[in-house]
Order: structure tokens, then C-alpha cells, then sequence
């Protein structure tokens, strides 16, 4: 068995197709953080990580005037072709910048992506930059425990080939206090923050838990070979199913974070 160690991985890769196709799981739980932001016709908000657009999109349809952006080109292509009447650019949420004469947003809105951003100190930063005063920033990600089961069982999976899965981690998985305490730091009011567990349905069956190792867990398999892929990903599913697929389904071990802030007037 050929060892990987020292060989650097990619960073995380983006499919938009598959991610539509597969994990449309994300977009449509998504929808309950939609009426925690409770837009209102006229404000401009932000959707940070917007993905392939979908929840840019709803919150379009609310009759406001909703801008995604996302650091992957290639979900920023799909969400424009799937949604040309909204605003679609690539920008990197833990950078981002108002262009100059830009307004401010009356809201920044973000769902399943602040977890892949590792420098949350930076984001904090960018999202209060964006924001008016009295501006508010909504958001959900994975929290402390997310998807626990899933990395342990990547990470014995990967040992064997040469790979510490800890180097190649790409989460920020925090808890309500590391996060709160951040938000704050930056000047921001926290006026609600919750972690809870959220066991989520895979799509597609049996195939469920090899479409969600696709989509997010690639950067571990880094450098291994097509066959060394494919057993890698059958043993984490063998790994994982006796605690996370019954009844034919499988059920992914999510812990989320759901906050609300604002940035106060003075």
C-alpha cells in the first residue's frame, strides 16, 4: 500500500451539479433560517456562502434585493445560470470587502458555510464591515460534535494510507461560547445563539452516505488513486452504518449553531 504522508492536499473541491443533485438537503433545511432573518421588501442582505443560490433566491422572492457570494466560481456559475434575475459573485466571506460607493446591507444572511471558514476572527470582521448599523447577521453552521462519527470513522479510514485527517481538517466546528465570545469581540450585540442536534436524512438511499463523502469530505482523500478512493469510502461506510443508517436510510450526525446578532447603532 503506496503511503501519502507529506503529500499536501487541494483544498476543498466544489461539484455543483452533484451538489444540487444530491445534497439538496442543505438548501431546504435552510429555509427555516430564512424566517429567523424575517427580510422585508426593499433591504439589501447579504447571503454569505450562497452555494448554487437557492436560499439568495427565496429571499429574493421576499421583494428584497438579495447579492450572493460564495468562494467556489463554480457554485457562483450554476447559482447565475439557475437565477440570472439575482446578483451572483465570487468573493471569499473571510475577506470580502464593500466595493466602493456601495451601500451597506440591512442584513448578512449565511447557511452551511461558515464551518469552512477557518479564520471566523476575519468573517466576523467582514460581516460588521458590510453591515449598516442596526444591521443584523443570521447564521447557521456546524458546531461543536458535528458530524462527529463521520470524521472519526474518515480519519481511521485515512490513517492507513499515511494521512492525519487533523492536518487536512477543513471544519471550524465551534462551540456557542468560542463563537458568541468572537461576535462579541468584534463589537457585535449576540441576542441569540443556540447548538442543538439535528440528525439529517441523506438522499438517494443507500447511496446517501458515498454522496455526502463526494461532496464534503474529498480534501481527505487527497492523492490517494481512484481504487484507493473507492475503498477508502467503503470503509468509512462500513465504519459509520451500524450508528447511522436504519431502515434503509441514512441519517448524518449534525450538531448546528443558530445565531442571531446585530451591530448596534453606536
Amino acid at each position: 500500500m503506496t503511503k501519502k504522508t507529506g503529500k499536501p492536499a487541494a483544498g476543498q473541491q466544489w461539484n455543483a451539479e452533484h451538489y444540487d443533485k444530491q445534497i439538496g438537503f442543505v438548501s431546504e433545511l435552510g429555509k427555516g433560517l430564512i424566517a429567523l432573518l424575517k427580510a422585508q421588501a426593499g433591504e439589501r442582505i447579504l447571503d454569505l456562502g450562497c452555494g448554487t443560490g437557492d436560499l439568495a433566491y427565496e429571499i429574493a422572492q421576499m421583494g428584497a434585493h438579495c447579492v450572493g457570494i460564495d468562494y467556489s466560481q463554480e457554485m457562483i456559475d450554476k447559482a447565475r445560470s439557475k437565477y440570472p434575475g439575482v446578483r451572483f459573485e465570487q468573493a471569499d466571506g473571510q475577506a470580502f470587502r464593500l466595493k466602493d460607493g456601495e451601500q451597506p446591507y440591512d442584513a448578512v444572511f449565511s447557511n452551511a458555510a461558515l464551518h469552512w471558514m477557518k479564520r471566523p476572527e476575519q468573517v466576523a470582521e467582514s460581516v460588521w464591515l458590510a453591515l449598516r448599523p442596526g444591521g443584523r447577521f443570521v447564521a447557521e453552521f456546524g458546531g461543536a460534535g458535528n458530524v462527529e462519527t463521520i470524521f472519526c470513522a474518515v480519519r481511521d479510514t485515512v490513517k492507513t494510507y499515511g494521512i492525519d485527517a487533523g492536518e487536512r481538517d477543513p471544519w471550524y466546528f465551534p462551540t456557542i461560547g468560542e463563537y458568541a465570545s468572537i461576535l462579541e469581540n468584534q463589537g457585535f450585540q449576540v441576542g441569540y445563539a443556540e447548538l442543538y442536534d439535528r440528525p439529517t436524512r441523506l438522499s438517494d438511499g443507500e447511496q446517501g452516505m458515498r454522496h455526502w463523502l463526494k461532496a464534503f469530505a474529498g480534501v481527505f482523500f487527497e492523492g490517494l488513486t481512484e481504487k484507493e478512493k473507492e475503498e477508502a469510502a467503503d470503509r468509512c461506510v462500513q465504519l459509520v452504518k451500524p450508528v447511522l443508517y436504519e431502515g434503509g436510510q441514512w441519517m448524518a450526525d449534525y450538531r448546528r449553531i443558530r445565531v442571531h446578532a446585530m451591530r448596534p447603532w453606536r
